[in-house]
């Protein structure tokens, strides 16, 4: 089975179960998924540098950083937060998450991305039977 069978908040379920690990511990940070064919390509974590600052002193909210429990309400958060994508199958999702007063904040931004060359060729497809003739 390929994962473009499998639906979206599935696959963003098990990148973020991916990413468990190095989740725990941090404070602030975005996730990033790439999505290409309404599937998730690459992922990621962009640390802030703030966090690295505060968790080399020991001081901040960084100290501390998520729990198991915090990830958990993240990826319910991020995976609920999908029911606002709309039609497009391309493009990237980002999740802006901070962790405060022991809660975590999460706020999720949808970014569409279409190819000019396809949308030419559908506008113009005597453009391709020209060539065969």
């Amino acid at each position: 089975m390929s994962w473009e069978m499998v639906p979206l908040a599935r696959q963003v379920d098990a990148a973020l179960h991916e990413m468990e690990d190095e989740l725990k511990g941090m404070s602030a940070g975005t996730i990033v998924f790439q999505i290409r064919n309404d599937a998730v390509g690459k992922f990621g974590i962009r640390h802030l540098p703030l966090d690295c600052e505060d968790k080399q002193t020991g001081n901040g909210p960084a100290a501390g950083g998520m729990t198991a429990d915090h990830v958990a309400s993240l990826k319910k958060m991020a995976v609920e937060a999908l029911v606002h994508k709309r039609s497009w199958t391309h493009g990237e999702i980002t999740y802006d998450f901070v962790l405060k007063q022991g809660k975590v904040n999460l706020s999720v931004q949808f970014e569409s991305n279409y190819n000019m060359a396809n949308l030419m060729f559908r506008l113009n497809p005597k453009r391709h039977n020209r060539r065969e003739a």
